[in-house]
């Protein structure tokens, strides 16, 4: 981490905000019309929501893994399923808007864009570069692949002025940073990257002074990433993989985490909790799916 060699340790309280034993927590989404925050469980194929304000939790099984679920405007869920982007109306009616089976694959990490589309990755199972893509859908079910041929397609996010997008295809190791054309991300260019000691880039954030915060797997941290690239905060997590980071809770200041269980022999007992640090900084509001 060349420009981030001398940066200190970030050393804020962690505490757990959920207790779960989710494989593979994945994907936090703060809901503001519903003061809560979305999670996913991939393997167990759950919907996780949980309102801080209450503690009150929900729990949504559904048929296929799961890799992201959104809130759609209106109310009800979009989700990144394994083969295809589904929607649930408030009622719980599930239906497809795009389904795309393909052997070996599945939906993972996605993302709103400011627009009101869904920017939905996938990957193979077995992780095979080229298995995966980063696709744009919108709310009348038109997909447009935007990035082919990736491996793990994981965090995806803008800058506060929607010029930016930032993309994690974890196996680089790098997080890119691309200019906005329109609805097409042009000028790819590598913004961070990690060394092979400190883990794999998984989801990320971005907050509202533009800086990116992005999960390290198997790294046991969460990094914070100026605009220019500069790395000024780590903070170290006691579980070992982290997979993603969204600020919700009162004024968006409270950071969530999710985290996994899988792939260990002997997991850290927080491991597939959702964790949070409070007042941590200052989020964005979100844009909720607009199909």
């Amino acid at each position: 981490m060349a420009k981030g060699e001398t940066v200190t340790d970030w050393k804020p309280g962690v505490e757990v905000a959920v207790h779960e034993w989710a494989e593979l927590g994945e994907g936090p989404t703060w809901d503001p019309a519903a003061d809560r925050l979305i999670w996913v469980d991939i393997l167990n194929s759950r919907v996780h929501t949980y309102d801080p304000a209450s503690g009150h939790r929900t729990v949504l099984a559904t048929e296929q893994h799961v890799g992201a679920a959104k809130p759609r405007v209106g109310g009800g869920l979009v989700v990144n399923l394994r083969d295809g982007i589904g929607l649930y109306a408030p009622d719980g009616a599930f239906s497809w808007l795009v389904r795309d089976p393909v052997a070996g694959r599945r939906g993972n990490d996605a993302a709103v864009a400011p627009d009101g589309a869904l920017w939905a990755g996938t990957m193979r199972y077995d992780e095979a570069p080229g298995g995966g893509a980063l696709t744009r859908v919108t709310a009348d079910g038109t997909a447009t692949e935007v990035f082919p041929d990736v491996a793990v397609s994981n965090g995806t996010g803008w800058s506060p002025d929607g010029t930016l997008l930032y993309y994690v295809d974890s196996p680089t190791r790098r997080v890119d940073v691309c200019r906005m054309d329109g609805q097409r991300p042009v000028e790819r260019r590598e913004f961070a990257v990690i060394a092979d000691s400190d883990g794999f880039p998984d989801g990320l954030t971005v907050d509202a002074d533009g800086c990116v915060w992005v999960a390290l797997w198997d790294g046991g941290q969460v990094r914070r990433y100026t605009p220019d690239g500069t790395l000024d905060r780590v903070l170290r997590l006691p579980v070992a993989r982290p997979t993603a980071c969204a600020f919700g809770g009162p004024g968006l200041r409270d950071l969530y985490v999710t985290t996994a269980r899988t792939g260990q022999d002997r997991p850290h007992p927080m491991a597939g909790s959702v964790l949070v640090v409070q007042d941590a900084g200052q989020g964005l509001p979100g844009t909720a799916f607009a199909g």
